[in-house]
């Protein structure tokens, strides 16, 4: 049987650390603005995005992967139908907690940053339908064509008043070439992360046993809670979905 030269390889990048999400993952600097490229996926049917839904803030684990958007079983959503079929305010505020949230995702190169490679940019709702608006914009043609695409001026931080970030996005007004090296356009492409390996995937037991400590805890803190209400005092402190996936990144 011939060696699968392919797997080995991702295996060295592991065992070396290339394909950890430190490595591969990008976040736009707050308050500043970044110029970035977007490469489409070669396994996604020419579309230039991925979507992943996550459960987060479930116990010490700040994103988890939604097993039903892979064919598995998944308890979270068992338990979500179940309480949307109960007509009560308990049922319907737990069953909002426990919603899964959107992550988009783009693979990038960021200019002046060439050097490291393609990564993965994770994003918002906002966001992604400023990147749609502007895919289907016929003005700027394939966004994401390595020869004629077009850079974006990613732009991400706190508007006065607001409570979190922004991310902006501002299509350059020309197109251009990806780099000008033909062999480093193909090496770019070809060095793509592996979506698929970035998350990682819990079995249906183990989700299951985190559901069970979530629900355990958060009856706890609910008694606390009722407690410091009834003796006065006491604040609560909700994370941000951002503040969520930066300690699952890093």
């Amino acid at each position: 049987m011939a060696v699968n030269l392919e797997a080995l390889q991702k295996k060295l990048n592991q065992l070396s650390g290339q394909n950890s999400r430190k490595n591969t993952m990008w976040r736009p600097p707050e308050g500043e603005e970044t110029t970035i490229r977007i490469i489409a996926f070669p396994d996604n049917d020419g579309q230039p995005f991925k979507e992943r839904y996550f459960y987060y803030n479930i116990g010490n684990n700040p994103g988890l992967l939604a097993p039903y958007q892979f064919g598995k079983p998944d308890p979270f959503q068992e338990l979500i139908t179940k309480l949307r079929s109960d007509d009560t305010k308990e049922s319907y505020e737990l069953a909002k907690k426990l919603y899964p949230k959107m992550r988009s995702y783009a693979a990038v190169i960021v200019r002046g940053e060439e050097d490291k490679g393609v990564r993965l940019w994770g994003y918002g709702k906002m966001a992604y339908q400023e990147l749609l608006n502007l895919v289907l914009n016929p003005e700027y043609g394939d966004i994401t064509d390595v020869d004629e695409g077009t850079d974006l001026v990613i732009g991400y931080g706190k508007p006065p008043g607001a409570a979190f970030p922004r991310t902006t996005v501002t299509p350059r007004r020309r197109s251009s070439t990806l780099v000008e090296d033909r062999d480093e356009i193909n090496k770019h492409l070809e060095s793509i992360p592996d979506f698929s390996s970035v998350f990682d995937r819990k079995t249906p037991e183990q989700v299951q046993a985190m559901l069970d400590e979530f629900l355990l805890g958060d009856a706890e803190a609910e008694e606390v809670s009722s407690e410091t209400k009834k003796y006065g005092g006491g604040s609560s402190d909700t994370k941000s979905v951002d503040e969520a996936f930066d300690e699952l990144l890093s």
